[in-house]
């Protein structure tokens, strides 16, 4: 009896289009939830379009690639969908990240392990920010280098009481006044006023010395763990947490004040959004606290995996997943060095977001992350504009690699190969580099429709003349024409479709 054929991409093109998103979803995304949700990244993208666009454009068993990982959603929801996933980024943060959501511990292993670090470490933490009368500190409000406020839980453990400061809260903060890190890499970091970031900016820059030598005394009580995705998760709630223990937190005066009204007096906390920033009105937060909310976030997302597919066979050698040995293969590289040991014409699908110029400086907004995980970080590899001179990644050198990247990404698609991007940028000339760059790559433009962001973005956001979505482009390999006019006509009534490539801002 002859084998069975397998079913290509082009045979089930023939099928009537019947997307199992909505346009809603795709237009108005629900945000990040889960595993998703836990940890920030930068330029995250919502998981319906991610999915929508490996369902339309791939059949169960291909594979895809993405050169360009970031959280590792395209490589989740490809094996989600029964698909093979190759995928690199030179962010080691981002390898643990996807690492995570691939392949995720069990709960209850996760949180016997949390209980065994609250154990060893939470009494000594909580003993930095005691109070004369036994209670623990959860806030302190600084105004520069004076102490203005003390914080503690009421009664009902929702309701905070405000205290003046006593001489004891100052003394238990002049302890760790010239405390060191002990046993954390070094920062490197760049003059880049951008992110408010500058040379030779440390530790003691960022956090208090009672933060950090609470911080090390986690990482250290993480570390003791044998199990190797335990103590990636937990890692993971403790560098999700960092921002949140240092003097980056601003604190929100008059919330909700308008036009003519004084609003109710009261301070509010807020968050580390992004970049270096230290705001003269700042908050210092009990550093188990806010690991403990971390972690208690990852543990939700994890105790809702319970759908998730039987975890996968992962490799270091993305020939094993063309060869089906495995089911996906997490490469810590350099985009274009990944791309040219891939095998020509074995990747069916590429889904990517790469780079977008000189919106978002990955590596330099990683670092403390990378820093607390003690992962090198390869910044003159990065594929980026950066506003740092120092590093001289200028617009003609992410031009030329952008070109390079993608003339090897078409070498490895197969002849009826696809690739979905999502770019945003305000520059024209950024949109002229991505055109010559897939030119380079003998790719045919399909079309392309505008995603709403599933939540705010300060990044995306607030810049001048900012777009408030990116555009999601297909292409298809130029060996397939007729796979062109099949595509275009499979998706040509999702909202705001067009055939033509944005050239979208000022020059």
């Amino acid at each position: 009896m002859a084998a069975k054929a397998e079913i290509t991409f082009m045979d089930q093109l023939r099928f009537d289009f019947a997307p199992q998103t909505s346009v809603h979803q795709l237009t108005k995304p629900m945000g990040y939830k889960g595993l998703y949700g836990f940890h920030k990244y930068w330029g995250k993208k919502p998981a319906e379009i991610v999915s929508f666009l490996i369902e339309q454009l791939s059949v169960s068993g291909e594979v895809v690639l993405d050169p360009f990982l970031g959280s590792g959603a395209i490589v989740r929801e490809a094996l989600m969908r029964q698909r093979r996933a190759i995928a690199s980024d030179l962010n080691p943060a981002a390898i643990e990240l996807a690492s995570l959501v691939t392949i995720p511990p069990a709960a209850n292993k996760v949180r016997h392990a949390l209980k065994e670090v609250e154990a060893s470490v939470r009494r000594k933490i909580d003993g930095s920010y005691a109070l004369p009368d036994g209670a623990t500190a959860t806030h302190y409000l600084w105004r520069g280098n004076e102490l203005q406020q003390v914080w503690i839980r009421g009664n009902t453990g929702r309701l905070r009481i405000e205290l003046l400061p006593t001489a004891m809260d100052l003394t238990a903060s002049e302890k760790f006044q010239n405390y060191q890190p002990q046993n954390l890499r070094p920062l490197r970091l760049f003059q880049n006023s951008r992110i408010n970031s500058f040379e030779n900016m440390q530790w003691r820059d960022l956090f208090t010395g009672r933060a950090l030598r609470n911080l090390e005394l986690l990482r250290g009580a993480i570390l003791e763990n044998q199990d190797t995705h335990v103590r990636r998760a937990l890692l993971l709630a403790l560098t999700a947490a960092s921002g949140q223990m240092s003097k980056m937190v601003f604190a929100i005066e008059n919330r909700g004040k308008t036009s003519g009204e004084t609003g109710n007096g009261r301070v509010e906390v807020g968050s580390w959004v992004i970049g270096f920033w230290r705001p003269e009105l700042h908050f210092e937060i009990n550093v188990w606290n806010c690991f403990e909310n971390k972690a208690n976030s990852l543990l939700r997302g994890l105790q809702n995996e319970s759908g998730y597919r039987q975890l996968p066979r992962t490799s270091l050698y993305p020939l094993d997943v063309i060869e089906k040995r495995a089911e996906v293969s997490l490469i810590n590289t350099d985009a274009e060095e990944f791309l040219a040991t891939l095998p020509a014409g074995k990747v069916d699908l590429l889904v990517t977001d790469p780079p977008h110029g000189d919106r978002i400086p990955y590596l330099e907004l990683s670092e403390i992350w990378n820093a607390i995980l003690n992962h090198p970080t390869l910044f003159d590899q990065e594929i980026v504009v950066s506003n740092a001179r120092e590093r001289g990644h200028t617009s003609e050198r992410y031009a030329e690699r952008m070109k390079r990247v993608f003339a090897l990404a078409g070498q490895s698609l197969s002849p009826n190969g696809r690739m979905a991007i999502m770019f945003n940028s305000r520059s024209a000339q950024e949109w002229e580099d991505l055109r010559l760059a897939t030119q380079a790559g003998n790719f045919t433009f399909c079309g392309g429709f505008p995603m709403a962001y599933s939540a705010g973005s300060v990044v995306q956001d607030n810049r001048a003349g900012a777009l408030k979505h990116d555009y999601v482009l297909v292409f298809v390999s130029s060996k397939s024409p007729e796979q062109s006019k099949v595509i275009r006509e499979r998706l040509k009534n999702l909202p705001h479709w067009t055939d033509k490539l944005p050239m979208i801002g000022e020059s």
